[in-house]
């Protein structure tokens, strides 16, 4: 089992949501996860109804069976200050470089540089070890960049090459790359069935796999259930208007009759839109990735969103 655990995903697919409730899904019977953030967004906080989350590790939240979920927001200015100082001792000195916005300069005009620091800090959580010399944290969930990004925000090495081909950053890129393509790390990619977030899901794992890392699988999310099928939607609007009708009738239903057609044309839409789905879904078999999905949830991704979305992908085996 993969103990670094990658999300990515389109844009409005719901990647940070789908973290978070994978970090409840592998935090059961008492394990331990770190659930990581790296855009700045504090969107973890807002599904887990918290303050921002500051640059340490805290916990959020308990999982079915007395599992811990921690949560840490981590910061590129903050973690090349604990580089400076792990590396250099820097110090005082470093806190000073801040304050002259070298630090905000250096993490801007390099992001190679940034991205190492990012997934540094992730895989150095992956690799902490307690006293008892057992792991820290069982696994490490890091809520990634969106897909059009994912593989060069990981693909560390290659980011910095030009930057520095020996020294400390180099040694830091070559030690996150040794995690990230190691059978340690799966990288996961969240999309929803329609065309734009399929076919981007689809170049995703090409790219991640010309770039040789983990593709995990794809968590298909938001997945409405099927009401109609197209030959239900052709019955209806054949013959059986009137028999439509009289079920409205029967079922006490005021002025049925002019109900017919305005609902038979939500019913196309929604056969039309089945119809596309099963396309979508042909597509991505067609990836030759394990495959799960998650329910549309009417009331909005809040705890007890979560908590449901996390029991279907223990009951799926995501990240098993």
């Amino acid at each position: 089992m993969s103990r670094l655990q990658v999300v990515s995903g389109k844009g409005g697919t719901g990647k940070t949501t789908v973290a978070a409730a994978l970090a409840l899904a592998l935090a059961t019977e008492g394990k331990r996860t770190l659930l990581v953030e790296v855009e700045g967004r504090q969107g973890i906080a807002q599904l887990f109804e918290t303050e921002s989350l500051p640059y340490e590790e805290r916990k959020i939240a308990v999982a079915p069976g007395g599992g811990e979920v921690f949560a840490l927001a981590i910061d590129a200015e903050r973690a090349l200050l604990d580089y400076l100082q792990m590396f250099y001792k820097l110090g005082s000195a470093g806190r000073a470089l801040k304050k002259l916005g070298a630090i905000d300069f250096a993490t801007t005009i390099a992001p190679g540089v940034r991205d190492v620091l990012l997934t540094g800090k992730a895989c150095e959580a992956v690799r902490r070890r307690e006293k008892h010399g057992g792991y820290t944290y069982d696994h490490v969930i890091m809520d990634a960049p969106p897909t059009g990004r994912i593989t060069r925000f990981l693909n560390v090495n290659d980011e910095v090459a030009g930057l520095a081909r020996i020294g400390p950053i180099h040694n830091q890129a070559q030690a996150v790359m040794r995690v990230l393509k190691s059978p340690e790390t799966a990288v996961h990619l969240v999309t929803v069935l329609e065309e734009m977030p399929v076919q981007e899901t689809a170049d995703g794992i090409a790219e991640l796999r010309a770039a040789e890392l983990p593709v995990g699988g794809v968590i298909v999310n938001m997945v409405r259930p099927h009401v109609l099928d197209e030959a239900a939607v052709r019955a209806a609007s054949g013959d059986h208007r009137d028999a439509v009708a009289r079920t409205l009738a029967a079922a006490g239903v005021r002025g049925g009759t002019k109900l017919v057609e305005p609902l038979l044309e939500q019913a196309a839409e929604h056969a039309q839109r089945v119809e596309l789905e099963r396309e979508q879904r042909a597509v991505l078999m067609g990836l030759d990735v394990s495959t799960s999905e998650l329910p549309f949830l009417g009331d909005g991704a809040d705890i007890a969103g979560l908590y449901r979305l996390a029991k279907e992908l223990r009951k799926q085996g995501v990240g098993a």
